[in-house]
């Protein structure tokens, strides 16, 4: 699973702002030894999923939009959440995000960040799901039980009756938040995505602690009427 997130942190640094990546620059910008980097970009070139480009550099291929086309494709719901993601992160001036559960993994598909969100996009596909609003909301909806606690912070919850507790809360206001549990200094807000009856996603935003904390109110309560408003009556 390490080799996995790995993969998955070097596909997760391409983006529009930073379409390609050379060895040494990727090396540094993800803080691993430059033969790590080599020897994953030539392992995900090989495998089709990145391609070199004449100057030596490397961008993702063209079989990455293949296969996301699949993925999507299956999911009737997923267009109209992508549209909700890109509302939130325009309306809220956040990044904005959607996660889905993966088995026992919460793995973040989409991520939007407006020009003027106060933190960088985070690059992170797999999340910890005790330490995250993604993760509280997924396994609050899914019935899932962690099989370990990520003490990622000193606000992590470490322990199962914290989080049942926690869970029970969720399940109570329909929302989730957390708290400098992931992030130190980052907070986010998750709230379920529903589609014919269930929960198939967690969708929100993330900000600055400082941010949030002033704002709270009035974020949990903007994000929640846009949400409501596009998945319509319950």
């Amino acid at each position: 699973m390490l080799s996995l997130q790995k993969a998955a942190s070097i596909l997760g640094a391409f983006s529009a702002e930073q379409p390609e990546w050379g060895v040494r620059a990727l090396a540094a910008h993800l803080g691993v030894p430059r033969a790590t980097a080599h020897a994953y970009l030539a392992g995900l070139t090989g495998a089709g999923f990145l391609r070199r480009t004449p100057a030596g550099r490397y961008r993702l291929s063209w079989h990455i939009a293949e296969m996301g086309a699949h993925l999507t494709s299956a999911l009737p719901w997923f267009p109209d959440a992508r549209a909700l993601i890109t509302r939130l992160a325009l309306e809220v001036r956040s990044v904005a995000f959607l996660c889905i559960l993966e088995g026992e993994e919460v793995v973040c598909a989409i991520r939007e960040r407006h020009p003027d969100a106060d933190i960088d996009l985070p690059l992170d596909i797999y999340l910890p799901a005790t330490a995250t609003a993604s993760g509280k909301i997924l396994y609050a909806y899914g019935d899932v039980q962690p099989r370990e606690f990520a003490a990622c912070t000193q606000s992590s919850i470490t322990t199962p009756d914290e989080w049942r507790t926690e869970l029970a809360r969720v399940r109570r206001r329909g929302y989730a938040y957390s708290i400098e549990e992931w992030i130190p200094g980052q907070c986010t807000l998750g709230v379920p995505s529903h589609h014919g009856g269930q929960v198939v996603a967690a969708i929100g935003v993330q900000m600055s602690a400082g941010r949030y904390l002033r704002e709270e109110r009035a974020i949990r309560e903007r994000v929640l009427g846009i949400v409501r408003e596009a998945e319509g009556p319950a």
